[in-house]
């Protein structure tokens, strides 16, 4: 008989490259003090974390987290649906509705529950959901478990988009979801030419703003930063980014956001988001008010990195954010690569695929508003050492 178990068995090859010393995923830092942490008694610079703000070692973000455990304990212990919302969930959905421009928002325990709870949700039998085909991965599986039928468009190419979309029957609802800011490439999905092609076929527009809330217009994310925010009907984030804590939320129109509510089984059945999380997430929108400079600290520090990689002869895609890839395209190449340079103490992240399309295998660099000169300096000064040694520049 068949033995479900066969394929964990013959699953060998993260195995062999732990063996081998290149297995870049998994380490366990033992302290981490925003741009830099410690692994193994070693200081490294962190170069590949999307603490964006840098806000989860600001006191006022960490006092929240400490009073809101003092206030309320550690956890709910249920859903939102039951016993788990605290007036804390409500004040925070009213504060992130206003922040993002739209009448409502509804709080999730993580990012990837906001997605797929949202979409499944609303795509139900019959419906037509259409992604760019590097949305995040929360998207995609979103589709999948809705009951509609998932259409995929090439990478912010809006030709393709109408051509999609134009082959979708007129009498079936349609939902396009984007991310604002692609994790991999940092670059900016082109919402108004979207917004032109999902209205003359009657489709609602979802964006992903998990890497732009905090970074872009303003710090209000991709929909402000194109001054489009009115048009695009549902705005999704997290809160593992420049949030500083975990959780996400959606915001759009009351009625759509109470449908939401009642229908998104990743919310009905799971705990809620925890109470010290929560208030982390509201005392970091807080200071994403009070202290704007950090945001515009955030895009000087992507464009320098980015401009200065390219003048050593690095590819760095299409980034246009503090999400910088140095793309290398040979998978053993990006490995080696990453070694080398963690050696160095300086952590980024190896994606090689499925994560990245095939020969697209790339470092994800990614910045901090808090990351200094001397810490920037050390990086670019790394990256050149290694590229030069592994023929890369």
């Amino acid at each position: 008989m068949a033995d479900i178990f066969d394929k964990c068995y013959k699953f060998t090859d993260a195995k062999v490259a732990m063996e081998a010393g290149y297995y870049p995923f998994f380490i366990p830092l033992e302290e981490s003090e925003g741009t830099e942490f410690v692994y193994q008694g070693k200081r490294f610079i962190m170069a590949g974390s999307n603490n964006y703000l840098g806000l989860t070692t600001h006191p006022k973000v960490r006092q929240a987290a400490i009073d809101a455990v003092n206030r309320y304990g550690t956890s709910c212990t249920g859903s939102r649906f039951m016993n788990g919302t605290l007036t804390l969930h409500v004040e925070l959905e009213r504060e992130l509705a206003e922040y993002v421009g739209k009448e409502s928002a509804l709080v999730f325990s993580t990012g990837y529950q906001t997605n797929v709870g949202t979409i499944s949700a609303l795509v139900g039998k019959g419906d037509y959901v259409i992604t760019d085909k590097d949305d995040h991965a929360s998207i995609i599986d979103g589709c999948m478990l809705s009951r509609g039928k998932m259409l995929r468009f090439k990478h912010s190419d809006m030709a393709d988009l109408e051509r999609v979309l134009k082959n979708v029957p007129e009498d079936a609802g349609k939902l396009v979801v984007t991310d604002g800011v692609f994790s991999m490439g940092g670059d900016i999905a082109p919402l108004p030419e979207m917004l032109e092609i999902t209205k003359k076929y009657g489709a609602r527009l979802m964006v992903d703003d998990a890497h732009s809330i905090g970074v872009l217009g303003g710090g209000h994310g991709t929909s402000a930063y194109y001054g489009v925010t009115d048009q695009v009907d549902l705005i999704m984030g997290t809160f593992s980014k420049s949030f500083a804590s975990l959780g996400g939320f959606i915001a759009g129109d009351s009625d759509i956001i109470h449908y939401i509510q009642h229908h998104a089984r990743s919310l009905i059945f799971s705990a809620s988001i925890s109470p010290p999380n929560a208030a982390a997430a509201r005392a970091a929108l807080q200071v994403m008010k009070e202290e704007p400079e950090r945001i515009q600290r955030l895009l000087e520090i992507g464009d320098y990195m980015r401009e200065n990689f390219k003048k050593l002869g690095f590819d760095t895609g299409p980034s246009q954010t503090p999400v910088v890839p140095i793309v290398i395209r040979d998978e053993m190449k990006t490995i080696f690569m990453w070694k080398a340079l963690f050696e160095a103490g300086i952590y980024v992240n190896a994606v090689i695929p499925p994560g990245v399309a095939p020969n697209m295998s790339l470092l994800r660099t990614s910045y901090m508003a808090t990351h200094t000169q001397e810490q920037l300096d050390r990086i670019l000064e790394t990256f050149e050492r290694v590229g030069k040694e592994m023929g890369v520049i």
